[in-house]
């Protein structure tokens, strides 16, 4: 039995692309065979190395590598940069690459740089129209490539779709942060969007600062926010965790 490829269905929710906005954007950067049916495979686990063409393309539409999206590495010696032999496309092979072992799962541990992990993202913002303090939670994936943070929230944990995209020097991490909420909730589906900074502590588990943003009556707010790493892991079976409403 197949298993579903929860990273690359997570990364295309945080983007807001349906399968057919997927397969059209990687037409767009020349996957011409790319179809909302190949989407569907590749999510569903059946096709678990996309060729290498169709992961250079992915890679280019996501803006991440290609084993942040749920996939194993391309075939040994090759690189996604290179074009494909004689015209031939090659399927990649999981086993090329090394990894640790989950504990406890016998799975194997994909890492995505220093700060790779699951982490738990809650901040406060304040409510003018119903004058009371909120905290917005959600379980987050992120990713790291060289200095960059890209962090997107696993679709089940929250309402709301979050996105981060953060740059780190020494233990200061800076960037921009937006929201997509609820289409039934209080906000009715309103996208939000500002600034962010956050403190990386010693020991690498915990992120704090602020962020800032505009609010309905285009006043600046402000207010804290802190991620909290929760495991190391990137695999599918901890993305399928923590994939679940923050308790």
């Amino acid at each position: 039995m197949s298993t579903p490829n929860t990273a690359l269905r997570a990364a295309r929710n945080a983007r807001l692309m349906s399968q057919d906005d997927l397969a059209r954007a990687l037409r767009e950067v020349g996957c011409a065979s790319a179809t909302k049916r190949l989407v569907q495979r590749w999510e569903s686990g059946y096709t678990a190395n996309p060729r290498p063409s169709h992961a250079r393309a992915l890679e280019r539409v996501m803006g991440l590598p290609i084993e942040s999206l749920g996939f194993g590495a391309v075939m040994a010696g090759r690189s996604l940069s290179d074009s494909d032999n004689a015209g031939h496309e090659v399927e990649s092979e999981i086993g090329d690459v090394p990894r640790e072992h989950h504990p406890g799962t016998g799975m194997p541990q994909q890492h995505s740089g220093v700060h790779g992990g699951i982490w738990l993202s809650r901040y406060e913002f304040y409510s003018s129209g119903r004058a009371e303090t909120f905290t917005s939670s959600h379980y987050v994936i992120l990713l790291q490539h060289r200095d960059r943070l890209t962090i997107r929230s696993l679709p089940g944990s929250a309402r709301s779709s979050l996105e981060l995209d953060m740059t780190v020097d020494g233990h200061v991490a800076t960037g921009t942060w937006s929201e997509r909420t609820a289409s039934d909730g209080y906000y009715h589906g309103a996208r939000y969007h500002g600034a962010i900074q956050l403190l990386i502590e010693l020991t690498g588990t915990r992120m704090a600062g602020k962020w800032v943003g505009f609010g309905k009556n285009f006043d600046v707010n402000v207010g804290p926010w802190e991620l909290i790493l929760q495991d190391r892991s990137t695999s599918k079976a901890a993305i399928e965790a923590f994939d679940r409403p923050v308790p």
